[in-house]
């Protein structure tokens, strides 16, 4: 027998006759002698909905209600699927955040997990009931609901997975597991039989919207296995593993790329210490994330050109941010451009093999595509290109690799 957690997110359980199937799923994991704890998102567009309402009663809200206004969505999911498992002849109950109860910190619409209690569910789940378990939200100090912020679902279910002790967390999907690349531009890219800890974590950070960042480094943080499979096809999914659960290891598991991507170039900034923390500085204060940064040969010492990236939400407020503080920076010009992509080459086998970054650049100039940064880290080359040349890159790198399937 087998503990599974099993995760539906909101296309899975979008109307009646898809919460339906999902319990039909439910139902055949318990007829194979496992164990089964669920946790469900609200239906496709309802946190959407609620959000609105709340934005509808002004801009300045307070965050606890936002939370108890926005956690309603899941109450819903779970109350009908509950229903739909009994229907079936599965002892199941619906188990709202508070009353597992998910303990949290009290920043209300993006609250971190500090601990759960599972001794109830772990002792109704060896009678054979299902909990069924609204994602997304929890309980903080002050006994107010909080919710863990957009994507929050799969947090929980790597969460609750990990305190039961489960075998597996299974995160059911529309996609039917993690590919090589977009198969929606790249039409040879292919499914992944197994991928690391590491390289999903990279994947889902460059923009790969398989799995929420969050609830990945959660998953390798406690080695909790996760399995990415569909809701609505009955086929094998792709096992998110340790790096040790791969014998042979590919020199590059994946092409991710991320149009959530800004630059802004400030030209002739002065060369002198002290430069990088008047403008880095003022931008965290900010609350802008910087991602990729270059800096190019100080010309006779002293003025250089700084490059780097923000987010698209953070562009504008970044500029301003900078334009305010121009007389400390001493910069000649900004300037800014929403129209590049980030494209990356991931994967663990490029700790032990030379000439990765060679490849891609190689093959880029090959296109006739021109760099415009570059980021790196054990496992991942990063490049800033265009957003025009987003397909092109993305299939000449995935045969520049060998990914493209037979």
């Amino acid at each position: 027998m087998a503990r599974i957690v099993q995760k539906f997110g909101g296309t899975s359980v979008g109307d009646v006759e898809r919460i339906k199937n999902v319990a039909l799923k439910v139902k055949a994991e318990i007829d194979r002698g496992n164990e089964v704890a669920v946790v469900l998102s609200a239906m496709s567009g309802e946190t959407n909905r609620l959000v609105g309402l709340v934005n509808q009663m002004g801009s300045l809200y307070d965050a606890r209600e936002y939370d108890s206004v926005v956690a309603t969505g899941e109450q819903i999911t779970i109350g009908l699927l509950a229903l739909a498992l009994q229907d079936l002849g599965v002892s199941a109950r619906s188990w709202l955040g508070w009353q597992v109860p998910f303990h949290t910190d009290d920043v209300h619409a993006k609250a971190r997990i500090q601990k759960i209690d599972v001794d109830e569910l772990d002792k109704r789940m060896k009678t054979g009931e299902v909990p069924v378990v609204a994602g997304f939200q929890g309980i903080g100090p002050d006994n107010r609901i909080t919710t863990l912020g957009r994507g929050g679902s799969d947090t929980s279910a790597v969460a609750l997975a990990a305190a039961l002790g489960a075998d597996r967390c299974d995160i059911y999907t529309d996609v039917d597991g993690v590919y090589t690349s977009d198969p929606r531009i790249v039409t040879k890219a292919r499914k992944l039989e197994k991928i690391t800890y590491e390289e999903m974590l990279e994947m889902a950070s460059l923009g790969a919207k398989v799995l929420q960042t969050r609830a990945v480094e959660m998953a390798m943080k406690h080695g909790q296995r996760l399995q990415v499979l569909s809701s609505f096809e009955d086929k094998p999914g792709t096992l998110v593993v340790d790096e040790e659960e791969i014998v042979e290891k590919e020199l590059v598991s994946g092409i991710a790329y991320s149009r959530d991507e800004a630059k802004i170039t400030l030209v002739r900034v002065s060369d002198k210490p002290g430069v990088a923390a008047a403008i880095f500085g003022p931008l965290s204060d900010a609350s802008v994330n910087v991602d990729m940064i270059v800096q190019n040969e100080s010309v006779a010492g002293k003025a250089t050109d700084l490059t780097f990236t923000v987010t698209q939400a953070d562009l504008e407020r970044a500029v301003k941010t900078l334009e305010k503080h121009s007389d400390d920076i001493g910069y000649e010009k900004l300037h800014s451009d929403a129209n590049v992509v980030k494209i990356s080459v991931v994967g663990v086998g490029m700790r032990s093999h030379a000439g990765v970054a060679q490849r891609m650049f190689a093959t880029l100039a090959e296109k006739g595509i021109n760099i415009q940064v570059i980021s790196t880290s054990e496992i991942k080359v990063s490049v800033l290109i265009d957003e025009e040349y987003t397909e092109l890159a993305l299939r000449a790198l995935h045969t520049a690799y060998g990914l493209d399937a037979a």
